[in-house]
């Protein structure tokens, strides 16, 4: 699509919506990337945001007034945001750098003196704290009030996607490791403990997880539309009829889990008896929420996700044979690259359908775990970059390219980062791309405390970087799922606080990266496993266990900037590929593989 065009799409679709602005006297209406269920990543149907602004970035909110238009988004997108609004009327408002107004400052600003002092969001698509800060923002910049009973956009969105009608399978018990009702019994237990008689479960990976089902119902991730309500002696599953078989009925209803309308949730949720329900309202919505009003609520933090992230052992073993699998197919891919891109005719677009491709041939390969980040040279710098037609680089025999990738296996999901030389390289490159890899290994080769924070240790991972006065913006590390989404929580490594633990059993990335805007991006990519290291008479310590198999480049490496232990660590790493890569592969691939992991 030519900019021109789209840019006049967005001024169409932003009259449409003030129209109803102006019918239902609002001064603004706020848009955000969520969905019913505070998805990080969305289903076509509640897309809004995407639709309103052009923003293709998983990450940001829309505000719209009567005569301006603003986008909120993070670090990642700054460099895309800026180019995908460029010409649409939105101004780009840089999350947490100086000097940027938060959303109601922005509001109470721009309709000061105006006739309305009223705002809108639909509360279904926004969480209940989200909401609730958002109440109290907006009275201190102006008195102006939050209503949260409109869906202005469907009046308007007229080709608007339904909700997705695609049936759920099972997870095979031989990757779950635990049944569904075993672990209805271990929530039921957590609730006891917070004094609460039952919970509402909103989060989609969540409910996959508990119920050990899976769906299509979100690009790349396998989960599926519904909302679950647990009490003391049932658990009931809403969702669409047409989305269950017989047989999976039949699986449902011997877990001990029935199933209603996904439209009933709000009416189970206002009819709820018993004397206290969970709710934590970060993941569940606003409209949700207020149903709950007449009883009980525990406000406080689901129990699942800290559940979920602790991988039992059958979960563990899936992942140590996804990434064989996934070893294997990177291999391929590497030793492909690079004379491919030698002969002519590879870009950024054509080499991640190869590695998709390459993927697609491993068995239990489900799907891609997110779209592949392809970044040559100046479009490595972009964080969360995207090919398309129109930015869609050649690929030359010089520089570098960042490829950020990952996949869904039925016993487990990848995430990988690798950046490569594809030829020769600036000073510069090697500079920076040996400074990452030392991040990189500072914070792989740490021993913590059981039950320290993502935010004590990243620092760790920084430390060399800092030292040059280099910083990225971005989280260091992230949790993944089991055969689910590639970003889960609680746990997080990142500069913002988040107090979380790190337990023995959680996944976890090591994603440090430096950009220069408009020059190259560098990012070194593994997951890792928690694991235990030692007990001493001060406590239980942990470590890390390289999960991924893939060889990280050694070409653009200034070997110079490596300590003894560094060298030692990635010659070490680099074997361990190669061993237990190279019974899988043929005998040119695995002189490839030798080569690519020979000792620094």
């Amino acid at each position: 699509m030519a900019n021109t065009d789209n840019e006049n799409i967005i001024a169409v679709r932003l009259e449409h919506l003030r129209a109803v602005m102006r019918r239902e006297h609002l001064a603004a209406f706020i848009i955000p990337s969520t969905d019913p269920h505070n998805s990080e990543y969305v289903p076509p149907r509640w897309e809004g945001r995407k639709w309103i602004t052009g923003f293709t970035g998983s990450a940001g909110t829309a505000v719209v007034t009567l005569h301006r238009a603003a986008l909120w988004t993070d670090s990642r997108y700054f460099i895309a945001a800026a180019d995908q609004l460029r010409g649409t009327g939105y101004e780009l408002m840089r999350e947490r750098v100086p000097g940027t107004p938060s959303i109601a400052q922005w509001i109470g600003d721009v309709v000061a003196g105006g006739a309305s002092t009223e705002v809108g969001i639909d509360g279904s698509c926004c969480s209940a704290s989200v909401v609730e800060g958002l109440k109290t923002e907006l009275r201190e910049s102006g008195g102006l009030t939050l209503r949260t009973n409109l869906d202005a956009l469907d009046g308007v969105w007229t080709e608007r996607p339904p909700r997705p009608t695609a049936a759920v399978t099972v997870q095979p018990l031989e990757y779950a490791g635990e049944t569904a009702a075993f672990k209805l019994r271990r929530i039921r237990a957590e609730l006891a403990l917070r004094h609460a008689s039952g919970m509402l479960v909103a989060a989609l990976d969540d409910i996959a997880w508990v119920t050990n089902m899976r769906g299509t119902d979100v690009h790349c991730n396998p989960v599926f539309v519904a909302y679950m309500l647990i009490t003391a002696d049932r658990a009931t599953l809403y969702i669409d009829k047409c989305k269950l078989t017989d047989s999976t009925a039949a699986y449902l209803a011997e877990q001990g889990i029935g199933t209603d309308s996904y439209e009933a949730v709000g009416k189970a949720v206002r009819r709820y008896s018993e004397y206290s329900i969970l709710i934590d309202p970060d993941e569940v919505n606003y409209t949700l929420y207020s149903s709950a009003a007449h009883c009980h609520i525990v406000r406080t933090a689901s129990p699942i996700p800290a559940m979920k992230a602790v991988k039992n052992e059958a979960e563990a073993a899936g992942f140590r044979r996804a990434m064989l699998r996934d070893g294997v197919a990177l291999v391929r891919f590497l030793r492909w690259l690079r004379p491919a891109v030698e002969q002519g005719g590879q870009t950024e677009m054509t080499i991640a359908a190869k590695l998709r491709e390459l993927r697609a041939e491993q068995p239990l390969f489900r799907d891609i775990s997110f779209d592949t980040i392809a970044g040559y040279e100046q479009h490595g710098a972009i964080v969360h970059y995207e090919a398309d037609a129109a930015t869609d680089a050649r690929l030359e025999p010089h520089g570098m390219v960042l490829i950020d990738s990952g996949a869904q296996y039925a016993d487990g999901t990848t995430d990988i980062t690798r950046t490569i030389a594809l030829g020769p390289v600036s000073e510069e490159q090697r500079h920076v791309y040996t400074l990452v890899l030392k991040c990189h290994l500072q914070l792989q080769n740490l021993k913590f405390p059981d039950g320290a924070s993502g935010t004590q240790l990243d620092a760790v991972a920084r430390m060399a970087m800092w030292r040059e006065g280099m910083n990225f913006m971005h989280g260091t590390g992230h949790g993944v799922g089991s055969y689910l989404n590639v970003h889960e929580g609680p746990h997080q490594i990142r500069m913002e606080w988040k107090p979380a633990p790190l337990r023995a059993g959680m996944t976890v990335t090591d994603e440090p990266g430096l950009y220069l805007e408009g020059r190259f991006g560098v990012r070194t990519e593994n997951m890792l496993m928690v694991v235990p290291y030692e007990q001493t008479e001060f406590g239980r310590f942990l470590q890390f266990e390289p999960l991924t198999l893939c060889p990280i480049d050694k070409a653009p490496l200034d070997i110079t900037m490596l300590s003894a232990d560094e060298r030692t660590w990635l010659n070490c790493y680099h074997r361990m590929v190669e061993e237990r890569l190279s019974p899988l592969l043929n005998a040119g691939e695995r002189e490839w593989l030798h080569e690519a992991c020979s000792p620094v």
